[in-house]
């Protein structure tokens, strides 16, 4: 009885999963997207976060860790120094995997897309990080930034405050009269 497998074979003896695994991940932090079978992204999915986990550190010891996975020592520099700082904020769910809606033509194999969120030209926009949000929010900074593209505030304030407080307000009044009725 098969229970609680943490891997997956990929029909390949372990040393042939982990060079391709090695040449995959080193692809995606290349070319931040790449299209391979459904089965072997995932595989893929748990190396391609635990690689970026090791860009934010950016300790001697985790780059080490880092060189002995990673092939090349471009795509290594590019991990420290591009997408360790862009995920910093982040906490984790670095790559999304998306099913391609037509299998492969010759064997019939699903597809999938599996790409670094929060890059530019991603297939879908990721939500932003919960620490970025929170920052945006207390500081009014969104308020500010709206602003400055010319997109005022419901209603207009006088005093240049948002007008959020005083629509939810209404709304928790007129759900207060219509309980009472």
């Amino acid at each position: 009885m098969k229970k609680r497998l943490a891997f997956r074979k990929l029909g390949r003896d372990p040393a042939h999963k982990w060079a391709m695994l090695r040449n995959m991940v080193t692809s995606l932090i290349k070319h931040e997207r790449i299209v391979t079978t459904l089965p072997k992204a995932k595989e893929l999915r748990r190396l391609a976060d635990k690689m970026v986990g090791l860009g934010k550190s950016g300790s001697l010891h985790s780059r080490r860790q880092a060189d002995a996975v990673i092939r090349e020592k471009p795509v290594l520099t590019k991990l420290f120094e591009v997408l360790g700082p862009r995920y910093q904020d982040r906490e984790g769910g670095y790559t999304r995997v998306m099913k391609l809606s037509a299998p492969r033509k010759g064997d019939n194999a699903d597809m999938a897309v599996i790409e670094y969120v929060d890059r530019p030209g991603e297939i879908r926009a990721a939500r932003p990080p919960r620490a970025r949000r929170e920052r945006l929010m207390a500081g009014g900074a969104l308020r500010d930034a709206l602003e400055d593209v010319g997109i005022q505030s419901i209603e207009g304030a006088s005093d240049g405050s948002s007008n959020v407080d005083n629509v939810l307000s209404q709304e928790a009044e007129a759900d207060s009269i219509t309980r009472d009725k």
